[in-house]
């Protein structure tokens, strides 16, 4: 492994003080189907902000990584099992890793099992297409392959009603302790983000104390495979470009930023932790995914710890939580032929490459090409800006109108 990206120690590798064994999986396969889904409840103390940041390596001196929280080692426990059990469509073993030379940074993964293995991405024609019970879903899957539902104590301060969501293992994993967030599946929802959805996926940021474990969205035509509602999670103990790439404000009030660096310009919201801030990002950036969902223009959203918008630099302390939405041109039916697939962790700086030789030779300009060609044409991103850019001022002057929401 090439450790010039400053990598972390993986979760997975690090010990847990927690004995909850309710999360596993009895011995006996017989048994599965009568242990139910246990739940994982969580307070507001739990969502950490304080001391989460990659280690500083100093010259001779190990790391010390914080000690994972009570939700790493649950869901690293539980998935874990389920790997040794074959409940994934692959073993995934250490996958071998690079940062591309230049000036992005990008974190290279070689994972031919996924770009051989994975299940063929439905047949999607719309950003807006319904649900389809027909077609593969998550009221389909096999018994095991959920690990616990999240949801909130009752009783915490916040707006907006939490649906309890479904943690379960993403089969076709991109790296260790990759998972999916789903809402409660018998709603049939379509692959549209809603706040509940995004505020579960930005908590469990927050109740992460690994730096590294990351959530994301792809729309459909943003190349989400499946049309029934789902958040991605996963760990990588590495930095990313977008955690500390600068930024400028698009609004008088700071409340929108524009994402400037490469791999792709993207928008960018950022709270420094939970509370009226963090619902306030929530609603913002769902009134802007739902602007594109509406307008059929695809869209990827990576949620990561971060810098505060503004000048920062790529090692920039992570003081909160950065929402980047990257609007696209939508892509339909199955890509084949590029070194990756450009979605939610391309757009971040996470390559998952499927062969060998493209692992081997990928270079960065290479990678921005295949990212650029993915992006909206100038003119309509331009179009796209000044909508949300409009959507942002409305917002304003509607809590401004309404001083106590």
């Amino acid at each position: 492994m090439d450790c010039s990206t400053s990598p972390g120690v993986h979760p997975m590798a690090l010990p847990c003080d927690s004995n909850e064994t309710s999360y596993l999986l009895p011995a006996n396969s017989e048994d599965w189907e009568g242990h139910g889904t246990p739940d994982f409840v969580y307070r507001q103390e739990e969502l950490l902000l304080e001391g989460i940041q990659w280690p500083r390596r100093a010259p001779g001196l190990p790391d010390a990584p914080p000690p994972l929280s009570r939700f790493d080692c649950v869901l690293c426990s539980a998935w874990r099992q389920r790997m040794e059990l074959g409940l994934f469509r692959y073993h995934l073993g250490e996958l071998q890793t690079q940062t591309l030379p230049g000036a992005v940074g990008f974190v290279a993964q070689l994972n031919v099992e996924r770009g051989v293995q994975r299940r063929r991405p439905q047949n999607i024609r719309s950003v807006r297409q319904a649900f389809d019970p027909e077609q593969f879903n998550f009221n389909k899957i096999r018994t095991g392959e959920v690990l616990f539902r999240l949801h909130r104590e009752p009783g915490l301060p916040g707006a907006l009603q939490q649906e309890d969501i479904l943690v379960m293992i993403n089969v076709s994993p991109l790296e260790w302790g990759h998972v999916l967030l789903v809402p409660e599946p018998a709603l049939g929802l379509p692959q549209r983000l809603l706040p509940g959805a995004l505020q579960a996926g930005v908590e469990a940021v927050l109740l992460s104390s690994h730096p590294g474990f990351r959530v994301g969205f792809n729309s459909l035509g943003g190349l989400a495979s499946v049309n029934h509602l789902h958040l991605h999670g996963y760990y990588l103990a590495h930095r990313l470009p977008v955690e500390g790439a600068p930024s400028k404000p698009l609004d008088p009030g700071g409340r929108l930023h524009l994402l400037q660096a490469l791999p792709a310009p993207g928008f960018l919201f950022y709270a420094s932790g939970p509370g009226p801030e963090l619902e306030a990002l929530i609603s913002r950036v769902c009134r802007a995914t739902d602007y594109l969902t509406d307008h059929e223009i695809a869209h990827n959203l990576f949620v990561t710890r971060g810098a505060p918008p503004g000048k920062t630099s790529p090692s920039s302390a992570l003081t909160g939580v950065r929402v980047i939405l990257w609007a696209r041109k939508s892509s339909f039916g199955i890509k084949e032929g590029g070194a990756f697939n450009v979605a939610l962790c391309e757009l971040a700086g996470h390559l998952p490459v499927k062969t060998s030789q493209d692992f081997s030779s990928l270079t960065e300009a290479a990678a921005l090409a295949l990212i650029q060609d993915c992006l909206l044409p100038p003119a309509q991103a331009e179009e796209v800006q000044a909508a949300l850019v409009a959507l942002t001022a409305q917002e304003e002057q509607e809590s401004f109108q309404n001083p106590q929401h």
